[in-house]
């Protein structure tokens, strides 16, 4: 069997070198790769003028740079972009460039969806960590068909590449990992992402507007932690007591609000960075005045931001779109108490493109 071509992005300055030492590259020659990649956006080795053609050779022989395989681009009316991306596993990828013409065929059968968001002063990319999503929020699509595997490293530096190059987009101002998966479960993986897409040499977002967003695994936040880059955390709260939570939420069994608000609590007296908390808004199942009145006292006893996200309809899913006037009343009631609450646009829509309507679309047409 042929081996499998590695990615690019799975290396940084040091590895590079090592692994070009190791094949009997010059070291010099990694930086000079990176910069073809990440600046000048190459992906054909040929291209490479400034190295050797043996050097070259080499590389085709051994790397590739896009490991992902665009199956669709969808364009919203409101500018939000969408791709569906296909990822081979490794066998499957070593058969092709082996020349099995079947499986080259054929969409891959391991999909995940990204999205760059824009607004006047930014353009948002919002990744996947995961192949589905092992939580299985009731209210989410993302959990169809439950958890198809992790992406790697390179796989998740790779969407913010591809979204950076779309039309209209000059770079990616902001990183959020809202997509599909729980990216503290992919812990390894999304943060030596993270590493590449904040560095100089690689997309170089800035590290405060790099944001991890969590259902909550206490262990890992705490992890998190120590994190030697200095990101922005948010939690997936999206109800104001447990009792209401375990109903939307499988994983409230292994933790309760108390022990998230704590781990939340050590991330700020380690970290001093306040937290954001994100609640969407159920028609009807979340959204009343007492429901606020609990969040306010749970946002007021660490350093919080509330995020209100008004839900996005999923088709099959038994939860409405609460209505403008609830969701106004609802933040005016926050910022009575004493909260920064903010109301989040819903983006993309009309493309199943905004928060909770990512999916794995193979599962999903099956």
């Amino acid at each position: 069997m042929a081996t499998a071509l590695e990615s690019i992005f799975d290396f940084n300055p040091v590895t590079l070198e090592q692994r070009f030492e190791a094949l009997g590259l010059p070291k010099f020659a990694a930086p000079q790769v990176l910069d073809w990649v990440y600046t000048k956006g190459v992906t054909d080795f040929d291209a490479m003028t400034n190295l050797s053609k043996l050097a070259r050779a080499k590389l085709v022989e051994t790397f590739t740079v896009l490991q992902g395989e665009v199956i669709r681009h969808q364009l919203a009316s409101d500018g939000t972009q969408k791709l569906l991306l296909g990822w081979r596993s490794a066998e499957e990828r070593a058969e092709i460039a082996k020349g099995d013409i079947r499986l080259a065929g054929g969409d891959p059968s391991k999909q995940t969806e990204t999205v760059m968001i824009p607004t006047e002063d930014r353009k948002t990319a919002c990744v996947s960590s995961q192949v589905g999503c092992p939580v299985g929020c009731a209210f989410c699509a993302s959990g169809i068909g439950g958890l198809d595997g992790n992406l790697t490293a390179g796989q998740i530096v790779e969407q913010v590449w591809r979204l950076a190059r779309l039309e209209g987009v000059d770079r990616i101002s902001n990183v959020v990992f809202m997509g599909m998966g729980e990216p503290l479960a992919n812990f390894a993986a999304v943060t030596e992402a993270i590493r590449t897409i904040n560095a100089p040499w690689g997309m170089g977002v800035g590290a405060r507007k790099i944001t991890v967003s969590t259902v909550g695994l206490p262990a890992a936040i705490r992890k998190l932690c120590t994190f030697e880059i200095p990101i922005t955390l948010a939690l997936s709260l999206h109800a104001p007591n447990d009792e209401l939570r375990r109903k939307i939420i499988p994983w409230a069994e292994y933790a309760t609000i108390k022990e998230l608000l704590e781990a939340c609590d050590e991330w700020f007296r380690k970290t001093g960075r306040e937290i954001t908390l994100e609640y969407i808004l159920l028609g009807g199942f979340n959204d009343r005045r007492d429901h606020a009145i609990e969040l306010a006292a749970l946002a007021n006893s660490l350093r919080a931001n509330v995020n209100l996200i008004r839900y996005n309809e999923v088709k099959g899913m038994p939860f409405n779109r609460p209505e403008d006037g609830i969701v106004q009343r609802f933040q005016e009631l926050l910022r009575e108490l004493g909260v920064n609450a903010h109301i989040r646009a819903s983006r993309g829509r009309d493309i199943a493109a905004a928060c909770g309507q990512l999916r794995h679309e193979s599962k999903a047409r099956s």
